[in-house]
């Protein structure tokens, strides 16, 4: 039981004070995103909260580790859009149940552990650009939702002062005492001022209501066949897809932050389980929301109990205070989402940008860019991925070489250094003087091995240069995975297994 819920684990020290303080500004912060994400899918306001606390009660509980805070995210409400304007709103539940699915069985197969294959590169350009976009959601704010135009005069001046005392207090604060997050006291400082003033500024009900009920039952409306999978798999795929991403990235950065070691595959199968229960209790559906994650963190969090307290938090202004946290100024969460922004962006690498090697520095701006200018953060690190193995391909497609000499018995030897593989399989066959070696030729792999199919036709091609000459191979120091290439190449290439030299057989 203490494996599964370590909440429960008395023994792990845990500071209920900073839990609970943090849960409630992580609460704040995530209802207007939520809200807004919700409008701007055209669902209805309510499946935003909803999802914020199905998504954070479920991961906070069955979750890959502590810290870690989920709602309805707009990375998975995205992929969702024109699904919702092609086929209504009961296709886009079943393609979160779907994407539910495809995230337990990426979970359970223990496929999680792919998201190590992303270079550093990528994971500074998505902080960065994740950071930017975090940033200029902000700005949407200071315009007006029903003309889309920008804020002037006293409401604008009105709504950058707010912002910039919620962003001095936030900066200020923890110089006075840590006892209470900077943005918890920022926000409650900034609510005060606007209701004694009477101060008129943007609040949270000028976006929406955040009035309702319990999540109700909701099967969705769809017909049950295989038309229908057809029309919703693809979007629960991508949806899938993009909330692993971001999720499991995120959890690599809480590891970062906090030292010690989430687990992915855990973290895949509550990501799934909270969507399924989200298509089925009238939800849009989520994902790990980095930025709430990192006020979490900030606000002293380290436990489940923060993002248990701040789901709960949510459901209770839900069924009840809904009035109170209607009258919130948008610009005290504003100046704290912006304070997350410029804490979240990864200024180190700037700093160290002359010293990285310039196909990092090309691929965290790529990635950044991508993200900044798509807001598909799936697609950003897909591509990054994509450029760094092209680097390392031809990076090591370079360094293949090969020492040539010829022994007192007159066989010629080339000792092969570097991996041989697709990439480099040119260089490789162009070390050697097929014409005027002598009879007896000798291929040494001490210091390298034969990585792929390429690699393996590339052998066959030099052996059979020499077989067409009357020249015998031999290959010579072989890995174990390189000689199970060969065999396996039978068709390819003949390989005489029962010889301790490997020799090629010649036809």
């Amino acid at each position: 039981m203490k494996q599964a819920f370590s909440l429960f684990d008395f023994k792990q020290p845990i500071n209920y004070k900073n839990e609970i303080l943090a849960g409630l500004t992580v609460a704040m912060t995530m209802i207007p995103e939520s809200l807004s994400f919700a409008i701007l899918a055209g669902f209805p306001p309510l499946t935003g909260l909803y999802a914020a606390f199905i998504m954070g009660l479920v991961t906070a509980i069955l979750g890959g580790r502590p810290g870690l805070v989920s709602g309805g995210a707009g990375a998975t409400v995205i992929t969702l859009i024109a699904l919702m304007k092609l086929h209504g709103l009961e296709y886009v539940f079943a393609a979160v149940i779907v994407a539910g699915v495809i995230q337990i069985t990426v979970g359970i197969f223990k496929l999680g552990k792919f998201v190590r294959l992303v270079p550093q590169s990528v994971m500074y350009g998505f902080v960065n650009g994740l950071a930017i976009v975090i940033f200029m959601s902000q700005l949407d704010q200071f315009k007006v939702r029903e003309t889309g135009e920008w804020l002037s005069g006293t409401a604008l001046y009105t709504m950058l002062g707010l912002v910039a005392l919620t962003i001095a207090i936030v900066w200020l604060w923890p110089k006075i005492t840590k006892t209470v997050p900077a943005s918890l006291v920022a926000i409650l400082a900034v609510f005060g001022v606007v209701l004694i003033a009477g101060v008129q500024t943007k609040t949270v009900s000028d976006i929406a209501s955040v009035a309702g009920g319990l999540p109700p039952f909701h099967m969705p409306q769809v017909p049950f066949n295989f038309e229908t999978l057809q029309i919703v798999f693809p979007f629960g795929l991508i949806m899938a897809m993009v909330g692993l991403t971001e999720g499991l990235l995120t959890l690599n950065l809480v590891d970062e932050i906090v030292g010690n070691k989430g687990n992915g595959n855990r973290e895949c199968v509550a990501q799934g389980s909270a969507n399924i229960l989200n298509g089925f209790f009238f939800g849009m559906g989520g994902c790990p929301m980095i930025a709430q994650t990192l006020v979490n963190l900030t606000a002293g969090a380290r436990a489940r109990l923060s993002a248990i307290v701040a789901a709960l938090t949510i459901l209770l202004i839900i069924l009840v205070g809904a009035p109170v946290i209607g009258k919130l100024p948008m610009a005290a969460l504003v100046g704290v989402m912006m304070v997350v922004a410029i804490t979240t962006f990864e200024w180190s690498s700037l700093r160290v940008i002359n010293k990285m090697p310039k196909s990092d520095i090309f691929i965290g701006v790529v990635v950044a860019a991508v993200t900044v200018l798509m807001h598909n953060l799936a697609l950003a690190v897909l591509i990054g991925v994509i450029l760094s193995a092209l680097v390392f391909a031809w990076e090591s497609a370079r360094r293949i070489r090969a020492k040539k000499h010829i022994d007192e018995e007159g066989v010629k030897h080339y000792e092969i250094y570097g991996p041989l593989f697709f990439g480099s399989t040119a260089a490789f066959l162009e070390k050697f003087d097929v014409q005027h070696d002598p009879d007896m030729v000798v291929i040494d792999f001490k210091d390298s091995r034969i990585s792929d199919m390429s690699a393996i036709d590339a052998v066959h091609k030099i052996t059979e240069r020499y077989r067409k000459l009357n020249k015998k191979v031999t290959l010579r120091h072989l890995s174990a995975d390189s000689r199970l290439l060969l065999r396996n190449a039978g068709n390819i290439i003949e390989v005489n297994i029962d010889d301790p030299t490997y020799k090629v057989a010649n036809k």
